[in-house]
């Protein structure tokens, strides 16, 4: 198997948010597509954070597109200059309030959706977390925090009793395997 050549890109759209190229690619049997779109994204961090308690931290809040509101892990893009775990502390900290003294633990990184997105979202597992601080939103940001137990959380998901999205279910499933493990 070989890789795809690209013979040709153009931006269509570029914004803070993300860009939108269209690129012209040569597969390895010589067939050409001529508009291929490709989603740019930054790079996204997300946490599961649990507490002294055993209580997993989430966010719920309004999606435009999905019509609804979601219980998600903190997550977020990181800024400018900034590590990935020091992006996750921060929007950790931003969208809850929640701290810990421990280190987050890495859980891994994942392409987002490799066929159309360059994007990937670094996952973390953050232990013993306790609220220090009120939350620090965007004003186009309005979030409620709200504590489940770790435990109850992955029946919740599969009975559909919590509206969540993909990130959320990836990133417990990844921090469950890992609390099992240890």
């Amino acid at each position: 198997m070989r890789k795809w050549k690209t013979i040709k890109s153009d931006y269509i759209h570029k914004s803070p948010f993300g860009n939108i190229r269209k690129d012209q690619c040569e597969l390895p049997n010589g067939i050409v597509i001529d508009d291929y779109y490709v989603n740019e994204y930054s790079d996204w961090v997300n946490a599961v954070v649990i507490t002294k308690e055993n209580q997993i931290v989430l966010v719920e809040q309004y999606r435009y597109v999905g019509e609804d509101f979601y219980l998600e892990v903190p997550a977020g893009k990181i800024e400018e200059n900034e590590t990935y775990e020091e992006g996750i502390i921060r929007e950790v900290i931003e969208e809850t309030g929640y701290i810990s003294v421990k280190k987050p633990i890495y859980l891994g990184e994942f392409m987002v959706n490799p066929a159309t997105q360059n994007n990937k979202v670094i996952t973390y597992l953050i232990l013993d977390a306790f609220k220090e601080f009120e939350q620090d939103l965007d004003d186009t940001e309005e979030l409620t925090v709200k504590l489940i137990d770790f435990n109850d959380m992955g029946n919740l998901i599969r009975k559909k009793e919590i509206n969540t999205q993909l990130f959320t279910a990836h990133a417990y499933m990844m921090a469950k395997m890992y609390l099992m493990e240890t």
